[in-house]
């Protein structure tokens, strides 16, 4: 196999071998014989469209998530038969575990519920409405059971803004450990039963549309380039999601610095992968050379750390900021002929 022309990779980098010339074929470049994209679409092929869109933006880049799915296959056939039994095979196909399929009743899907948050009283609102999927954006069952699996990504986007990687690696691990320790306990089906009893599909797709907001918002600053951090705010604010959300009482704010201060380099480093990074992360970001950090929600010690390390800090709004994420990802199934239903909090803008 040889590289798509037109697939953009970092010179230096390897060649890549024959099994990830295979994920990049299936999974990226389009050659997906096996899984076509009709205006009749099944949930799993919903999530492969959630999946590649994601991919595609995926701060890392394409040619990153492809060595990542190759080296699960190089652990899964490293192990024995008894144990390959056991292994999550979803590991082999979805970079993005916090996404998934839930509920599936093999039927087509033409009508969809779509929005952030879903509840049981919403698989009744659903069956009530003739929907035949719900999708949500934040992460269910074995989903949010997984969350601390995709957080590794944020590792790899600090090293792309100049936090080394070995400790961008070393602080992002003990906030790993903290966030799986924290869903441990979660009763993450309860919303799952709900929809296998109303015999509703449910899947969700939370990495794959943050990557769809980061990238959005990185080549929205990067072609305006605002020089100070008002001019980032009202850059952002300017947005359709985000200026619904301001309507709604919640608005794009400053959580540290202040309008007048110089943005300086700006990192989309707590936009996607999971949920917030490190708390001890910022005086290495500050060491980096990063002025402004866009995040999607923050916690006040997070808050605290970062003001402390002489960091700009702009919250894009998290309700707007995954709506932006799903209304991009909505609009190509849209486009496939599918209906969308917003609930949820979900602050449904169509783009052409």
């Amino acid at each position: 196999m040889t590289r798509d022309p037109g697939f953009k990779i970092n010179p230096s980098q390897p060649p890549f071998t024959e099994r990830e010339e295979e994920i990049l074929d299936y999974r990226f470049r389009g050659n997906d014989k096996g899984c076509e994209y009709n205006k009749i679409m099944i949930q799993q092929q919903i999530l492969e469209l959630a999946i590649k869109m994601g991919t595609r933006v995926d701060l890392r880049g394409e040619a990153a998530v492809a060595k990542y799915l190759a080296r699960q296959k190089k652990k899964y056939d490293s192990l024995p038969l008894k144990k390959q039994a056991d292994f999550d095979k979803e590991r082999l196909t979805n970079p993005y575990l916090d996404s998934g399929v839930w509920y599936d009743n093999g039927k087509n899907v033409k009508k969809v519920m779509a929005g952030i948050d879903v509840s049981s009283g919403d698989i009744m609102l659903a069956k009530s409405l003739g929907v035949d999927t719900v999708i949500n954006h934040h992460p269910l069952g074995k989903g949010l059971a997984m969350l601390d699996e995709v957080m590794h990504l944020q590792a790899e986007v600090l090293a792309m803004y100049g936090v080394p990687i070995n400790i961008a690696e070393s602080l992002m691990k003990v906030r790993i450990s903290e966030v799986g320790r924290g869903v441990h306990a979660s009763n993450s089906y309860k919303t799952i039963d709900a929809a296998k009893l109303a015999g509703i599909n449910l899947m969700n797709a939370h990495t794959p549309c943050d990557n769809l907001v980061a990238d959005y918002l990185k080549k929205t600053i990067e072609k305006k380039r605002p020089e100070y951090v008002g001019e980032l705010v009202e850059l952002i604010a300017n947005i359709e999601e985000y200026k619904e959300s301001a309507r709604r009482g919640s608005p794009v704010k400053i959580f540290s610095g202040s309008e007048e201060r110089r943005a300086g380099k700006i990192a989309l480093t707590e936009i996607t992968g999971g949920t917030e990074g490190a708390k001890t992360i910022y005086r290495e970001m500050a060491n980096a050379g990063i002025g402004t950090i866009v995040a999607m929600h923050l916690s006040e010690e997070h808050r605290k750390n970062a003001e402390e390390a002489h960091l700009n800090v702009v919250v894009a709004s998290h309700i707007a900021s995954d709506s932006l994420g799903m209304n991009l990802f909505l609009d190509e199934l849209e486009k496939k002929g599918i209906k969308v239903i917003p609930y949820g909090g979900l602050i449904r803008v169509k783009r052409k």
